[in-house]
């Protein structure tokens, strides 16, 4: 369980922490959270709150999941993607809400109370790509662009189908800046670790040498001494051969 901040607002985080292992999830613990976070006096007690109740929710929302009911499996996603951003976890709150997302559309494709409409996908893609989780938001984006179908009522129809033309080809865009940028960031990784690999083994080498460079006194004057007493013998079996 996550370390509760000693101070104002550790009561508040305490009872969230104690709810939540008890599997409640709604409104109360929201304020709960919403209390310990506003409670700091000052900025470094607010910054230790916030990754204190960071760690205790992704700890909770690794227990809370999966449930037996899909429903209440939707509840506690809702939950959670809200609790998520209080606390300004930007990524957590994504992770949660494509989950309950993708969920919806693999269960409930057919409840029109709970199918994934194409405005929650855009949202969702928008919101991605706006915080750099570009691979996500290009397979939301996908997501949106399938619920575009030529069969569907009124796709026919001239003003229809011109407004769904333009939507589509708009979508096709953010999907296609998506990628480019998903791309860009994988090359700038590997360049990264080329670069960070190269340096290493640039350390190693100049490690080396310093290892041959510095050799202890000792070694150092047998050497020169061995060196010279070659040098001599050198030039004493030149100077045989002179005289012979």
């Amino acid at each position: 369980m996550a370390a509760i901040p000693v101070g104002a607002g550790a009561g508040a985080l305490s009872l969230l922490a104690s709810r939540l292992s008890h599997r409640s999830f709604g409104d109360e613990e929201l304020r709960l959270l919403e209390a310990a976070l506003s409670a700091a006096a000052d900025v470094p007690a607010m910054l230790h709150a916030r990754s204190s109740a960071r760690r205790l929710l992704c700890e909770s929302a690794a227990e809370a999941f999966p449930f037996p009911d899909l429903g209440t499996n939707l509840s506690i996603a809702h939950f959670f993607a809200r609790a998520f951003v209080l606390a300004g976890d930007v990524e957590s709150c994504l992770a949660i809400r494509y989950e309950a997302l993708l969920l919806r559309q693999a269960y409930f494709s057919h409840d029109l109370h709970l199918q994934v409409s194409n405005e929650e996908w855009l949202i969702f893609a928008n919101d991605s790509l706006h915080n750099g989780f570009y691979t996500i938001a290009s397979k939301a984006y996908a997501n949106a662009l399938g619920r575009f179908h030529p069969g569907d009522p009124g796709y026919l129809d001239s003003t229809v189908s011109i407004l769904k033309k333009e939507e589509i080809n708009h979508i096709s865009e953010l999907q296609n800046l998506s990628k480019s940028l998903s791309a860009l960031c994988s090359v700038h990784t590997q360049s990264a670790e080329y670069m960070k690999r190269k340096a290493s083994g640039v350390n190693e080498k100049c490690d080396l040498h310093l290892e041959k460079a510095k050799l202890p006194g000792s070694s150092m004057f047998r050497l020169g001494i061995k060196t010279r007493n070659i040098q001599k013998l050198l030039r004493s079996q030149e100077k045989n051969l002179e005289e012979v």
